[in-house]
């Protein structure tokens, strides 16, 4: 298993935002779409962007990186259009009472 850290509350991340969060030396971005919620590394893998302040993309699930578009599937990690062509790291995500957590590896 992995070290489990609280991020937010649940009322604190609204439909379609996407919130970045400095755990460490794990840079993720917590998306949340309807009553899910998805965690993946905050850094494009094309380059060095943060995916957090991207677009979600609710109906793809998926989320776009603001400089040069690629986009990530938010279940798994993978990109979705070019330039980029590497996978994000994923993380899980458990819902605890109100608060949203994600397990560190």
């Amino acid at each position: 298993m992995g070290e489990r850290v609280v991020l937010c509350r649940k009322d604190e991340l609204a439909q379609g935002e996407a919130r970045r969060f400095d755990i460490g030396a794990h840079r993720v971005v917590l998306v949340r779409i309807e009553d899910d919620f998805y965690a993946i590394g905050d850094r494009c893998s094309h380059e060095d962007y943060s995916l957090a302040e991207g677009e979600v993309w609710a109906d793809e699930c998926e989320v776009e990186c603001p400089q040069h578009g690629s986009t990530f599937d938010l279940r798994t990690g993978e990109p979705r259009s070019l330039p980029a062509t590497k996978s994000v790291p994923v993380y899980v995500v458990e819902v605890v009472g109100d608060d949203v957590t994600v397990v560190l590896p």
